[in-house]
């Protein structure tokens, strides 16, 4: 099956149906996933990633895709049963955070799904496709991987059910849940598997959890968790659970987690190192063909997939430890980064796709500018538990040189296919402009080639505040730090006789944050000529340190109450205060500066 638009023959991509299988001589298959995603062959699609690793290993596998859970369940019983287990996951996203926004509203547009469609996966998809799998194929495993089971895994609060709800092993009845970055334990598993070792007895691997009637015994030591049923009493003790699951995911040698929940103890074994610069390449390596499958050819684009199509991933993870990011909770605070050799294969491949038009979209991860930035001395490192490497301060031990990023944006930026490659968000610019710097000359460099050569006209970047204590609670750099880097985006600009701006990123109703804190933020972004269309209103979601002090009340770590809006009506008080100068707010944004005595802002803003 070939066509002008699509060379490839349907036995490039894992197989979607059985008739795909028997294309590849298969009756019986090894593992199957079911995802909450429509299927791209791509890299920076998890369930891709997974399927092609298995298969890297001589498994047969295939993928039930977005299956519909409301019929006949026709979907799931395609394939039958597989010979190892079936793999879970809703998908890139929590499929809660796909479908709805921080006012609880549906979403106009679902960007994992051919033409948007927002009626092909079910809320909390991941417990529903399990229980669906556990009532057809009762002895069969079922393994959850993927977002929204890694940030599920211990007792969590649920902002749309606005309740607290135990680990998706106990809710969705599976008998083992991969967090993180699946690769490293799903090897091992597939090999275990594959060598006869039952199911059960799988209890030592890494990164893995389970629910238990005895816990078995290891070589990790334990830390035990408040119970489910105590955190569904005391809010206090909830919220320092919190504190306990963070600091062990920021080690790397941890201990295990131990948590009673409904009579069973929840095991959560330590995670594996961070992955190295060969494990990286070889996940990306893998051969991916880059596209939707076919089946979706007439269904309209997927636009998740479009966004990223030209784009270059170039590491993973994050130590910037932002308190309303599940980035580092997910992939780790370590950074994991490719090659550049590496890159470059992908980047030959990209500019081989026959609608590219010469421009990469962006080059980057998580965050944009900490490519190959790791600690200088691994073992302080391996002792380190801080939630964050570069507040309140950037650490002393860590290597910040952005020698190699800049030498790669050269190295892609002179590709003969290349016209330009942009970088489009996610930079951290307390990392260019750290006042202890060792390396002030490398770090002027690196600026000058990302404003020059790499910004496609509006740079996004994301101060998130104005206010210091509000930076605080967020883990995020004084403001100070963007006046900086924009006196130096424009200083550049000008030179070069470039016109472009930046576009800066802002959150309403943080934990920690007043409306007089909005009025302050205003204020400030308004004298900086700026009139904000990039802002949101915070959205807690499972395990990250803002959404713990939304539901108690209280910071995780020293147990003093934040201050937190949390009805409609004080959000969109907030929220106001982003567009001051919209005719509909400023009645109200008068009166309360009126009210509260703020009388200098609401002239700075308005006028006399």
């Amino acid at each position: 099956m070939t066509t002008e638009t699509n060379p490839l023959p349907i036995t490039a991509w894992l197989p979607l149906t059985a008739k795909e299988a028997k294309k590849r001589g298969w009756d019986e298959l090894d593992v199957i996933l079911v995802t909450g995603d429509a299927y791209v062959d791509h890299p920076a699609f998890g369930t891709a990633v997974i399927g092609r690793i298995l298969e890297s290993l001589g498994m047969k596998v295939a993928i039930i895709a977005q299956p519909n859970w409301q019929d006949d369940l026709r979907d799931f019983k395609k394939f039958g049963k597989p010979k190892f287990f079936f793999g879970v996951t809703s998908g890139n996203m929590d499929s809660m955070v796909n479908k709805y926004t921080a006012a609880k509203r549906t979403r106009s547009e679902d960007a994992y799904t051919p033409g948007g469609a927002t009626n092909h996966r079910p809320d909390y998809a991941t417990t529903v496709y399990s229980k669906i799998l556990k009532d057809l194929y009762p002895d069969t495993p079922v393994v959850l991987g993927g977002i929204e089971a890694s940030l599920r895994r211990v007792t969590h609060y649920d902002f749309w059910s606005d309740k607290l709800l135990p680990n998706i092993l106990t809710t969705s009845g599976a008998d083992m849940l991969i967090y993180g970055m699946g690769e490293q334990p799903l090897r091992d598993i597939a090999k275990l598997a594959s060598k006869g070792i039952p199911f059960s007895e799988l209890k030592n691997v890494p990164q893995t959890a389970f629910l238990a009637d005895e816990v078995p015994t290891t070589k990790w030591e334990d830390q035990e968790l408040t119970s489910h049923e105590e955190c569904l009493k005391d809010k206090l003790a909830y919220a320092r659970n919190f504190m306990h699951v963070e600091v062990e995911s920021n080690k790397q040698y941890a201990n295990r987690l131990l948590q009673k929940v409904e009579g069973k103890t929840l095991v959560i074994n330590p995670p594996y190192q961070t992955m190295t610069e060969k494990e990286v390449d070889a996940s990306f390596d893998l051969p991916y063909t880059r596209l939707p499958h076919p089946k979706y050819k007439d269904r309209g684009p997927i636009s998740a997939f479009e966004m990223i199509k030209f784009s270059l991933n170039t590491h993973r993870g994050c130590f910037g430890g932002c308190s309303f990011c599940t980035i580092s909770a997910h992939q780790g605070k370590m950074i994991a980064s490719r090659s550049k050799e590496s890159v470059l294969r992908e980047l030959d491949q990209v500019v081989k796709m026959p609608d590219f038009k010469g421009y990469i979209s962006d080059m980057g991860g998580p965050s944009a500018n900490m490519y190959q930035m790791k600690g200088i001395d691994q073992a302080i490192c391996d002792k380190c538990a801080a939630p964050s490497c570069v507040f309140p301060q950037v650490c002393k031990n860590l290597e910040t040189d952005p020698t190699k990023m800049t030498e790669l944006y050269k190295e892609v930026a002179a590709h003969p296919q290349v016209k330009k490659a942009f970088v489009s968000s996610g930079l951290r610019y307390d990392l260019m402009f750290d006042p202890r710097s060792s390396h002030p000359k490398a770090d002027e460099e690196y600026v000058e080639q990302l404003v020059t050569h790499h910004v496609s006209g509006r740079l996004k970047v994301a101060p998130e505040h104005t206010e210091d204590h509000v930076l605080k609670v967020m883990r995020k750099p004084s403001f100070e730090f963007f006046h900086i880097f924009k006196k130096k985006f424009e200083e550049i600009s000008k030179k070069k006789g470039i016109r472009q701006e930046i576009i800066p990123y802002f959150i309403s109703s943080h934990p920690g944050c007043k409306p007089e804190d909005m009025a302050q933020l205003a204020s400030k972004t308004m004298k900086l000529g700026y009139k904000l269309e990039q802002v949101q209103d915070f959205t807690p979601t499972p395990m990250t340190v803002a959404t713990e002090i939304y539901y108690s009340g209280h910071h995780p770590y020293t147990l003093k109450p934040v201050e937190t809006a949390i009805t409609l009506d004080d959000k969109t008080k907030q929220r106001n205060f982003f567009f001051w100068y919209k005719a509909e707010n400023k009645n109200f944004i008068r009166n309360y500066l009126s009210k509260h005595k703020m009388d200098e802002l609401r002239k700075e803003l308005f006028g006399a």
